[in-house]
Order: C-alpha cells, then sequence, then structure tokens
C-alpha cells in the first residue's frame, strides 16, 4: 500500500462556473457515454469539431488490428481546420504571437497566416515540385517560419519530419534518410541568449553524397555567414517574394499521413512515429479546449519547441484548430534572468502557461522570488509536461507563480499519443500534487499487470496501457509495421487481446487516482525527453578506446533523470587521463546525438555484472548509480564480485 497520502486542492470555483467541464459529475458522464457508446461519442465530436469537405462513412474500422483506422472516408485539410474554417469570424485576431530571444515581436493574424502559409505551399510545390505524400524535413529554430512550413507542407500533403534543432548532423542524417526526404527547410541559425547560433553548416554535413535530399530551402534569420550551394540551397526570403497567396487546400483523406516524428526506442534506431490528419487533429483541438479551457479572448502559451511533440500539438495545430492565439518564444526562461517568463506573462496577459518540469526547476532554483515582482493575475491554468514534477517544484509553481488559485494540469502522454491521455481537467478535478489523476474523456487508461492483463488493485505498481484505440494514437512506425506491432502491442494483453503499452510503469492510489512511476524499458527521461540506452551506448562506443558501455538514468535535481555511463576500456594506461577521456566521450555523443545526451556521470570499471548467457544487469547498475543497497541476487552472475568493485569505484 501507497503510504503517502497527497493533499488534495479543490477547483478554483469563480474558474469553474464558466469551465467547458465544470465538475466531476459533467466529467463521469462523459466517460460513461464513452464507455457505453464509443463509436457514438467520437463521432459526435468529430462531426461537430471538424470542417469535413465531405463526411465519413465510419467511426472506427478495427478490421486489422492494431492498424485502426478513424472516420474512414472523410476528406478534409488540417491547415484548412487550422486556418481557413476561421476567416470568417477571426481573421483579424492574433494567431501567433512571437517574441525572439532579443526581445523582437511579431503578431501574426489568421488572414496573416493564411496568406504566408499559403505563399509557403506555393514555394514548395512551384519551385521545388513538393507533392502530397513527399518528406519533408524541417530543421528549425522557433521562429514563426517554422509554423508556416509544417502549416504549408499540411495544404500540400506532404509529409513533414521536423528534427529538433539541438540535435547534431548524424541524428539529422539518420531521420533524413529513414524518412526519404527530398527537401530539408532550415534557416541560417538563430538567436540564444542575445548570441547568434548556427543550423545550416549541420544540414550541409547531414547531407552526404547519396542523401534523398534534392534542395534545401533556408530561413535568413541571423545573417551570418554560411555556404551556399548552387543549385541545392535556396534563399527563402528571395523565393518567397514571388509567390502567390492564394493556394487551394489539398482534399486529404481522414487517414492520410499528416507528419513523422522520430522519438528514442529501447534499441538503438530512432523510430518514425507517423500521426494521420483527422483523429489528430480532432484530439489536438479537443484537448486544448477541455485541458487547458482555452476562451476565445484568452492567450496561451506552450514554452516548448516544435521539435518535440508537445510543439506540435500544443503549440501549432491544436490551438490553430480551436482558433486561440498561440505565443511563440525562441529564447530560453532564464536568459536576461529568470524573470523572463513572468515579464512575458504580464506584458501579454498570458492566460494558460504550459512549461516542463525541468524549466519550473531551473527557474525555481535560480528565481525563487522573481514571479512576485510581476503581475500574473491573468493566469488561470498551468500546466506541466513531459516528466512527472516533483512536489517542491509543484508547490512553488502553485503559490508562487499560481497564486493558489490557478489548477495545475500534470499532463500525461507522449509522442506516440498525439495529445493529453492523463490529465485534470482546470475547473472539474481535485489535484494532488505530482499526479497524473484520471483518464481524459473518451480515453480507456488503464494501470494493468504484465501477467495477467487484469487492472491492478490501489497501491499495487503496473503498466500504463489503452485498452481501446483513440482518434489521435500512433499509426505506425514509418516503414517497419513489425517494429509499430512488437513495441506497442505486444507486451500487454487484456481478455487475450494485445492493447496499447506506453512504457512506463504506473500505480493508483485509494481514489483511483494515477501516478506516474515512469519508464519500464531502457529509455531515460531527461528534462521531459526520451533518450534511448541503446542509443546512447552506441554513441559511446564510437570511440576508439571504449570496450564495453552500460548506460542508465540518474536521478537528478534539475533535470528529472542524468545519464549515467559505466566504462569500460580497451587499456587501462589511460585510465590516469580519466577527466580526459570523460571530454573525449561526452564529445563523441555531441557529434552522434547531440548536447542533449551527454553524459553527467561517467565511471571506468574494469568490468560490467553480466548473466552467465551474457546479458548486462542495468537493474544492479541502476541501483548503484542511485546509492541504493543491492538486494537482488548476485550468485547467478558471471562475475559477483564485480558489484562490490562498481560500487567501490562510483563510491570513490
Amino acid at each position: 500500500m501507497s503510504d503517502i497520502v497527497k493533499p488534495t486542492f479543490q477547483p478554483n470555483r469563480e474558474f469553474a462556473k464558466a469551465a467547458r467541464i465544470k465538475n466531476m459529475c459533467e466529467y463521469h458522464d462523459l466517460q460513461t457515454w464513452a464507455q457505453e457508446d464509443y463509436e457514438g461519442f467520437w463521432g459526435h465530436f468529430a462531426s461537430e469539431k471538424i470542417d469535413w469537405f465531405s463526411p465519413y462513412t465510419q467511426v472506427l474500422d478495427e478490421s486489422n488490428v492494431p492498424f485502426y483506422k478513424w472516420f474512414v472516408g472523410g476528406k478534409l485539410n488540417v491547415a484548412h481546420q487550422c486556418i481557413d474554417r476561421h476567416l470568417n469570424s477571426r481573421k483579424n485576431k492574433a494567431a501567433i504571437i512571437f517574441e525572439g530571444d532579443r526581445g523582437d515581436k511579431q503578431i501574426i493574424t489568421y488572414l496573416e497566416l493564411y496568406y504566408n502559409v499559403n505563399k509557403f505551399a506555393n514555394l514548395l510545390k512551384n519551385e521545388f515540385h513538393v507533392k502530397k505524400g513527399d518528406r519533408v524535413v524541417i530543421y528549425m529554430p522557433m521562429i514563426p517560419e517554422a509554423a508556416y512550413a509544417m502549416l504549408a507542407c499540411a495544404r500540400i500533403g506532404a509529409i513533414h519530419s521536423i528534427v529538433f534543432g539541438g540535435f547534431s548532423a548524424e541524428a539529422l542524417k539518420d531521420r533524413i534518410e529513414d524518412a526519404e526526404a527530398k527537401v530539408v527547410i532550415t534557416a541560417d541559425g538563430a538567436f540564444r541568449k542575445d548570441k547568434p547560433y548556427m543550423l545550416k553548416p549541420v544540414v550541409d554535413q547531414a547531407i552526404t553524397a547519396n542523401s534523398p535530399v534534392e534542395k534545401v530551402l533556408v530561413v535568413e534569420r541571423n545573417n551570418e555567414d554560411i555556404t551556399w550551394v548552387a543549385g541545392r540551397d535556396y534563399s527563402y526570403n528571395e523565393l518567397i517574394k514571388n509567390q502567390s497567396s492564394i493556394c487551394e487546400a489539398e482534399v486529404m483523406d481522414a487517414e492520410d499521413p499528416l507528419f513523422l516524428l522520430y522519438t528514442s526506442g529501447s534499441t538503438g534506431k530512432p523510430k518514425g512515429v507517423q500521426h494521420n490528419s483527422a483523429g489528430y487533429i480532432l484530439w489536438a483541438q479537443m484537448t486544448m479546449e477541455w485541458v487547458f479551457d482555452v476562451k476565445e479572448n484568452d492567450t496561451y502559451w506552450c514554452t516548448a519547441d516544435v521539435g518535440w511533440i508537445t510543439g506540435h500539438t500544443y503549440i501549432v495545430y491544436g490551438p490553430l484548430a480551436m482558433g486561440a492565439t498561440t505565443v511563440m518564444f525562441e529564447g530560453v526562461p532564464t536568459y536576461p534572468d529568470a524573470g523572463r517568463p513572468w515579464k512575458m506573462v504580464e506584458e501579454y496577459k498570458i492566460n494558460q502557461f504550459y512549461t516542463a518540469p525541468t524549466a519550473i526547476r531551473v527557474l525555481h532554483k535560480t528565481g525563487e522570488d522573481e514571479p512576485a515582482k510581476y503581475d500574473l493575475s491573468s493566469l488561470k491554468v498551468l500546466g506541466t509536461v513531459g516528466e512527472p514534477i516533483d512536489p517542491p517544484a509543484w508547490k512553488w509553481y502553485y503559490e508562487a507563480v499560481g497564486g493558489s488559485k490557478c489548477a495545475i494540469v500534470d499532463t500525461y502522454w507522449q509522442t506516440e499519443t498525439g495529445g493529453h491521455i492523463v490529465s485534470p481537467l482546470p475547473g472539474a478535478t481535485p489535484i494532488k500534487p505530482a499526479c497524473a489523476t484520471f483518464p481524459l474523456p473518451g480515453i480507456m487508461a488503464e494501470i494493468l499487470d504484465p501477467q495477467t492483463g487484469v487492472k491492478v488493485a490501489a497501491g499495487e505498481g503496473g503498466y500504463m496501457c489503452v485498452t481501446r484505440p483513440w482518434p489521435s494514437m500512433i499509426r505506425g512506425i514509418w516503414g517497419d509495421p513489425e517494429r509499430f506491432v512488437k513495441s506497442y502491442f505486444g507486451d500487454v494483453k487484456k481478455d487475450g487481446q494485445p492493447v496499447y503499452f506506453t512504457g512506463d510503469g504506473a500505480i493508483y492510489d485509494e481514489e483511483g487516482y494515477i501516478t506516474i512511476t515512469g519508464r519500464t524499458d531502457d529509455v531515460i527521461n531527461v528534462s521531459g525527453h526520451r533518450m534511448g540506452t541503446a542509443e546512447v551506448e552506441a554513441a559511446c562506443k564510437k570511440h576508439p578506446n571504449v570496450a564495453e558501455v552500460a548506460v542508465v538514468g540518474k536521478p537528478h535535481d534539475i533535470k528529472g533523470e542524468g545519464i549515467f555511463a559505466y566504462i569500460v576500456l580497451k587499456s587501462d594506461d589511460t585510465v590516469g587521463e580519466e577527466m580526459e577521456m570523460v571530454k573525449e566521450i561526452n564529445k563523441v555523443i555531441m557529434k552522434e546525438i547531440g548536447n542533449i545526451a551527454i553524459c553527467d556521470d561517467i565511471v571506468f570499471v574494469p568490468g560490467l555484472p553480466k548473466t552467465r548467457s551474457g546479458k548486462i544487469m542495468r537493474r544492479i547498475l541502476r541501483s548503484i548509480a542511485k546509492g541504493e543497497a543491492i538486494t537482488q541476487d548476485i550468485s547467478t552472475l558471471e562475475d559477483p564480485s564485480i558489484v562490490a568493485t562498481i560500487e567501490a569505484k562510483v563510491k570513490g
């Protein structure tokens, strides 16, 4: 049994009166409706929310499990859903408020967004011959052109794949080649902490002789010198001038792919997660309305980067689908000081603020008293995303930032789910710190015993699963249907049927509240971003003196989890230069993956704890990294004495 009783915070009653879901009775009514008439529930919202070109004939096709199809036969266009349909009623409303790192500002109305996206779409079609189904990789900073590029692809039916601007040339190259992208959209660079940084040189390195890339489009943002390859590289700033601002939206099938987004798996190769059109945009819009309860005159800010799923769903697609005003920020929240976000909240009168626990911990640590210096009274809903939030950070966020009056929606979801799946509703759910609370209406999320497939009792750990398909779920891993089935439907069965397993463990309390306990596989959650241990290990092994490596996660004050590497060197004579070796290995990781995967701890050990069949016992290494006593049986190891040797090395 869980002996920790978390305090409960009731919703703000004034806020709840006008909320879309006003109390737990309304929540239960919606969830009961979904349980009793699943297709009727989803069909109702699809008909109400989506501007269909032609209607669907079937809500859900389950004939080829787990390759589910939603809203079969329906025709739409996601860019039309996000822009065109708002023009009659909201053409002069701010769609995007952009603030650059250096404080430069831009406000883009829905009508301006329409023209900018149409021009971008025409550029891709006319100059680069991009057509429906082609893949376009976007490697961009957080500037409005990143959103235009996404929506332009959606408008013409091209499949975009955004690669986070912090990834290395090697990581970018892998994704370009896996997606077989014919165009890359990038920028010369951008600004971070008032200094220019570069992106185009990384693209140059990533495109090798046998690359599928035919053209590179460069947005000139920081105007630093870059290399231009004749016949391949083109200036967006020049080409866009001659494009027409009228572009007919391509008629897309409900199940046509919208985008690919690569995510780390527990095996080395990143997975191209595929999301399709109708189901994805429906849930993006519904969760914006339910979880953030954004109203017509609100200003909403999600601090993520478009390189991650949070930026896709909750900076661009969700807010624009519902006709909201979304803030896009190029900089870092602590520059020029830890008051930057609160200054922006005051200036733009932000109503909903959505960020990661890592950012909250940094802001708490470096600027505990900063929120008090600003007027934050406009805030109504605070959100967290990417990893579980720890209670001290939650308390500061609730009290200092939210004035003890804002609901905190601790949203649980992942790249593959497309949108939130377990989250409080701000006007309805009594919240408990660091707790994801309940599945959203329509999402059949349950914690199951992996052996029996039965729902676990309160206080017992189990696997976080979703037992019915839902509209915004992953449709496949690009080019690898077998890996899709094995990765997501290969671990847990309920009533004999494979169900979607998130990869996370979770636990119910006495009242049925869900707390996520973390990954059950070899994936580390660094600052809310998933890093596969196999990927980091493969990078370490590229160092010529690394013989063996095992990577595990270790609790980290700021990032949530840090990366801890145990390394066996080929020759011991270099151990004297350990500091140098650590730098060299991290340099290799930066080149192969990017800064995000740098190891916080590297320990050189004579060997690794292995079973007689050669399997590395990571559980033991995790316990040592955390400073926990080893409780598991080590007598079956190939060399049981290695455990004490490693422990002594780690303790120094």
